[in-house]
């Protein structure tokens, strides 16, 4: 009886703490006064849950915590009352009666982690984000049940405290330290220094910002996922402080920084002085995220079993219960470096695991034959690559991998999560939606069965031409077949270095032809025949210009090869046509994506502008953003190390003023061969480093409206 009373008693306590809640906060946020409108209540539970139900004209939504409330809260609004919340809209207007809830419905999970993003997601997205921005992506990471997030801001003020107790000059921390758009790498032991140096406010700045982050993560119960230590050192520690250090060698022609020897005596001391710092400022987590040896690291005479206990056993000094986090990719995690630790000391993340996974599925060319042994697990979606815009996915794939790998006798012992771990966001929102939805959802479901919920959730009505639209983009550019992986989008050509043979825009992109064409421009047709219905549909209007972003690019790909086969023709006439019909396509195509703040270049360059306090750091941070998405580093890296246009972004102004006068300057060069010309030798580097020199010339503000662009778009292209 006893026991009942005081359950009865805890429940209580926990319903009248949540008017407090950082749900309401949410609610509110979404739309003013919204928070009257549900009944949210609290309840113990051994796993995590969330129910809807009804009582008079609220809306009940119960769970064990506050992401499980979320979670439903998400659930409710998509699948009852058709809003959809996504990155291109976090905002809604709520009815002033919400839908009823007809039927109780309940969902729950036994899988304890909902893990989300990628080192990479912190430089080619969040790179110059501040806290409004931050604010609603943890409003995002709520909704969507993510109750683990890597949490990376700030890193650099912890450097810089350690690096200053170990003697090191402000110049010389400076030159270690990355500059603002290439944390990431940085982070990753990749590189060092390259965009810096940064100014005395960048530091301040951004460990006020981590302190905000983590504070709003913990109060939604989102455990933060702190950057650990794993032996890292500027790649003079030897000389400066006598340590015994590996070189992990070159990244894409970068100087990676040095590794210190866990056989070195001061390992213990410098890994303590930087969990010391990182307490300091950030507190203590349960999950510090580590990868050492990251992409192709030289671990030539590490003792890689030593290497993987120390760094374990320096965590575990800061927080007996802690987990390292680790990235599946490529040879990561080394096995000689964890199958020594204990079971649930690691949670590896398989981080390619709709395309490559590593968990045992013999299919995947990286399979591993015993998965991660004893280690707990995440089923992770990569999806994107740099940060590219295009449409992609591979919607089958995702599905049946993550049911196999339930009903895997093996893997599913230790499989803990899923997660998406993607290099860039804020698009292909139906990913994103569909891999949250899968721990949610006990029973295998079909692409098409779970489509057809999307369209009336994401536009809020259920319209026959937009479920042909979705089942013709599920079923095609969506739904990569497991047999081709790739390394994310078709990338548009628009935004590759010129050639006649070009085919991508980076280097290791893997493009494989496994849709038609045609049917995404069937798509954007289908979009436009209902387009007048749906004018001021935030979604709807972002998901025209998306698809018909990609059917442009489509033509233009098509295009090229009539440019192509004129000038080997020797046809200048066609050549001129067809070249100029190229270019004039880049021009529509920047003119389209102008009318959404999201696919405009303004947005991004004016967030780094706005985190600078003068104009001297206001400069140097639209540089960073500039250099990241066009030239990626210098030269040699740029040329040598193949990063240039890894970054490439299909937006407005950088279409018009540096893809397309790239393109024309080949054109005009190919032309003049036509006419007896020697062909040139166009040095790109050359060309394209001046526009990362530019500042202050773009606007983030949408131009036109985008159903009446788009309309005009179609016309002349198609």
């Amino acid at each position: 009886m006893m026991k009942k009373l005081f359950s009865f008693i805890l429940l209580l306590g926990c319903i009248a703490s949540l008017s407090a809640n950082p749900i309401n906060g949410l609610l509110e946020r979404i739309d003013k006064g919204a928070s009257k409108k549900f009944i949210i209540q609290q309840q113990m539970s051994d796993s995590d849950f969330f129910e809807l139900d009804q009582k008079d004209d609220k809306v009940v939504v119960r769970g064990n915590n506050y992401v499980s409330i979320a979670t439903g809260i998400n659930w409710y609004l998509k699948y009852h009352a058709g809003i959809h919340l996504s990155w291109n809209g976090m905002t809604a207007d709520l009815p002033e009666v919400l839908p009823a809830v007809k039927q109780k419905e309940r969902h729950e999970t036994r899988l304890p982690y909902r893990y989300a993003y990628n080192y990479c997601t912190f430089s080619y997205s969040m790179a110059f984000w501040d806290w409004a921005r931050w604010e609603q992506e943890i409003d995002w990471m709520a909704l969507h049940g993510v109750n683990l997030s890597l949490a990376l801001t700030g890193a650099e003020t912890v450097w810089k405290n350690v690096l200053t107790k170990l003697g090191y000059t402000k110049d010389e921390i400076n030159a270690f330290v990355s500059g603002s758009g290439f944390t990431a790498w940085w982070l990753m032991n990749n590189l060092e220094g390259w965009g810096g140096p940064n100014p005395d406010s960048w530091y301040v700045q951004q460990e006020q910002l981590q302190k905000k982050i983590v504070k709003r993560m913990r109060e939604y119960g989102i455990h933060p996922v702190l950057p650990g230590y794993c032996g890292m050192v500027p790649h003079n520690a030897k000389e400066k402080l006598g340590l015994n250090v590996a070189d992990p060698g070159l990244w894409c022609s970068y100087n990676r920084p040095a590794f210190l020897q866990p056989e070195d005596e001061r390992f213990d001391e410098i890994s303590a002085l930087y969990y010391k710092e990182l307490t300091k400022l950030y507190g203590k987590s349960r999950y510090y995220a580590m990868d050492p040896f990251h992409e192709g690291g030289n671990t030539a005479g590490v003792n890689l079993d030593a290497a993987g206990k120390a760094v374990m056993d320096a965590m575990k000094k800061c927080n007996p219960d802690a987990v390292w986090v680790i990235q599946a990719w490529q040879e990561n995690p080394r096995v000689p470096m964890i199958e020594n630790r204990k079971a649930g000391d690691l949670l590896v993340l398989d981080l390619h695991a709709e395309c490559r996974p590593q968990w045992g599925d013999a299919w995947s060319e990286w399979c591993r034959k015993d998965g991660f042994m004893h280690h707990d697990w995440a089923y992770c979606m990569l999806l994107n690559f740099g940060g590219n815009v295009g449409l992609h996915g591979k919607m089958d794939v995702l599905i049946d991998g993550y049911y196999n790998a339930k009903e895997d006798t093996r893997a599913s012992r230790t499989l803990k999560g899923v997660g998406i771990t993607p290099e860039g966001i804020e698009n292909n929102p139906i990913m994103y939606e569909l891999l949250y939805e899968l721990p949610w959802r006990e029973q295998r479901f079909t692409r098409s069965e779970w489509l057809k919920e999307y369209v009336q959730a994401r536009y809020g009505k259920n319209d026959l031409a937009l479920q042909k639209v979705w089942q013709l983009l599920g079923a095609g550019i969506y739904n990569s077949p497991k047999e081709k992986p790739q390394q994310g989008t078709h990338e548009s050509l628009f935004c590759a270095r010129p050639g006649l043979d070009v085919w991508k825009a980076s280097a290791w992109a893997e493009s494989k032809d496994y849709y038609n064409p045609k049917e995404v421009m069937e798509a954007a047709r289908l979009m436009l025949t209902v387009a007048d219905q749906y004018k001021g549909n935030n979604n709807f209007e972002y998901d025209l210009v998306d698809v018909l972003r990609q059917a442009v690019a489509e033509k233009g790909r098509l295009t090229l090869k009539i440019v192509s086969a004129a000038f080997m023709a020797e046809d200048k006439e066609l050549f001129s046509q067809a070249s100029k019909r190229f270019l004039d396509l880049i021009l529509l195509q920047d003119e389209l994506l102008g009318t959404r703040k999201e696919f405009r270049v303004g947005n991004w360059t004016n967030m780094a502008r706005k985190i600078g306090a003068s104009p001297e750091e206001k400069n140097l941070y639209e540089w960073n953003a500039r250099v990241q998405i066009t030239t990626w580093g210098n030269r040699s890296v740029s040329e040598q190390g193949k990063l240039h246009d890894y970054a490439h972004k299909e937006w407005n102004g950088i279409l018009k003023d540096f893809y397309y006068m790239r393109w024309k300057t080949y054109f005009d060069a190919l032309n003049a061969t036509l006419d007896g010309s020697l062909v040139p030798v166009l040095d790109w580097y050359a060309i394209e480093e001046p526009w990362t020199r530019i500042s202050d010339t773009y606007s983030a503000e949408p131009e036109g409206n985008s159903v009446e662009v788009a309309k005009k778009v179609w016309e002349l292209v198609f």
